[in-house]
């Protein structure tokens, strides 16, 4: 097997073997190369210690030389090198106490999450493959290296990402794998938000989001997303629904852009169905008030996540929204005043949600629903095109206008600028000078 590598790290393989040290590339590089996908990164493994790596390459950085770390710049590009090491004891489920640098390619292999991610490779030697990693790509399984207990005891992120990987590579997860994860899967309890929100986001904007699903029969999301598995376990009782709220969730996530802001909006957007659930006398569920219940429990959620602010505002207000014109009644004017409550940037997001909520949906009226939002999409594209008036910058008339009227700046002001909003957004064709000084007149009166 030949992998063609960038000749950047061949170079630094080649000078390392050319002082006397062993070096390789390992990990992802060499699982994303033997899947025929172009690496992000490539991480190469020596038995140079990190002082003698930076001996030998005039352009290094400290990157992690405690864990045997250690960056060497060729041109513009960083490469990663790391000393064969052996993990400590580990304490806590998240790192190991120290390390210890070892002259075996073997042992800081057998110390690796995955057999896929466990198989070096350089030019001289092919590939080493101690665990059948390339057997379990062939397979499409993701399977530990060694003792999947012993694997996740060391670090109870590996719970996590087995699933992300096998969502990542549409992969199933090994029947031993899978039981320990079951065991173990509380230890998530002990690694940050941070670490496990970079897992998730990675799992749920992957093209197969539906493993989620695999996360919660495992008992995963019991611990980092308990608000998946109280939506999982919600009914929908109505015709207009097919799955569970967890199940529907699931379907809409598939139906939508695979980025983070639409895929938590997917997620979250009827987080609060299980906690706004009534059943009327026919058996009938009924979910009022969801979506403006559930732009608190999406921030909350994200919030515990570590999520930016940006990006916990902009899913809030997703799912606040994600329910807009639910009867089909949405006009020009009712759709101008819409779009200045939540903002004009928001709602080409609110139709890609609405879309993706349709399709997971069951089929009863479908068609029609599809007709509708047909019909959202074409009068926001009228406004667009005309040039409408949504927000206070879009008036013919501002500050400085009304200055000129006469109005001195405080707070009339402000409520000027309010009322000949409020005025265009009924009557668009009334934003333009004469007609807004005419009625900061009749306002005045």
């Amino acid at each position: 097997m030949k992998i063609v590598m960038p000749e950047a790290a061949a170079a630094i393989i080649k000078e390392l073997n050319h002082h006397g040290y062993e070096a390789y590339i390992v990990g992802g590089c060499v699982r994303d190369s033997i899947l025929g996908k172009v690496p992000q990164d490539w991480d190469i493994t020596t038995s140079a210690t990190p002082e003698q790596t930076k001996a030998i390459f005039r352009r290094t950085i400290d990157t992690g030389i405690e864990h045997g770390t250690v960056t060497v710049m060729m041109g513009k590009v960083g490469y990663e090198v790391t000393t064969y090491r052996v993990d400590g004891k580990y304490e806590d489920h998240r790192r190991p106490s120290g390390v210890t640098f070892t002259a075996s390619l073997l042992e800081d292999l057998k110390r690796r999450d995955f057999t896929i991610n466990a198989m070096a490779y350089n030019d001289k030697e092919g590939l080493v493959d101690a665990f059948d990693g390339a057997g379990d790509l062939e397979k499409g399984v993701i399977r530990c290296v060694g003792v999947p207990q012993e694997r996740f005891d060391e670090d109870a992120l590996r719970i996590l990402r087995a699933v992300r990987f096998a969502a990542q590579l549409n992969f199933t997860i090994d029947e031993q794998t899978q039981q320990a994860i079951r065991e173990k899967a509380e230890f998530l309890n002990d690694i940050s938000a941070e670490r496990i929100r970079e897992e998730l986001t990675k799992l749920i904007t992957s093209e197969h989001p539906e493993r989620l699903l695999l996360a919660y029969e495992l008992g995963i999301t019991k611990v980092v997303l308990q608000e998946f598995d109280v939506m999982k376990m919600t009914p929908q009782n109505t015709i207009y629904h097919s799955y569970d709220v967890g199940g529907h969730t699931i379907e809409v996530m598939k139906h939508i852009e695979a980025t983070p802001i639409l895929r938590y909006t997917a997620l979250l957007h009827d987080v609060a169905k299980p906690l706004c659930r009534t059943t009327d006398e026919e058996g009938v569920d009924h979910f009022y008030g969801h979506p403006q219940k559930g732009r608190k429990m999406a921030h909350d959620c994200l919030r515990r996540l570590k999520f930016d602010n940006d990006t916990i505002r902009r899913v809030e207000r997703l799912v606040e929204w994600h329910d807009y014109d639910m009867k089909g009644g949405a006009t020009k004017k009712s759709l101008r005043k819409a779009l200045n409550k939540m903002g004009p940037d928001l709602f080409e997001d609110v139709l890609k949600i609405k879309y993706a909520d349709i399709m997971g949906q069951s089929s009863y009226r479908m068609k029609e629903k599809l007709a509708e939002y047909a019909r959202l999409q074409k009068l926001y594209q009228e406004i667009l095109e005309e040039g409408e008036c949504l927000t206070l910058k879009d008036l013919k008339m501002d500050g400085q206008g009304l200055i000129g009227l006469g109005i001195a700046p405080g707070p009339e002001m402000g409520e000027i600028l309010h009322h000949l909003l409020e005025q265009v957004l009924e009557s668009p064709e009334l934003n333009n000078p004469e007609d807004l000084t005419r009625m900061v007149r009749e306002f005045k009166k």
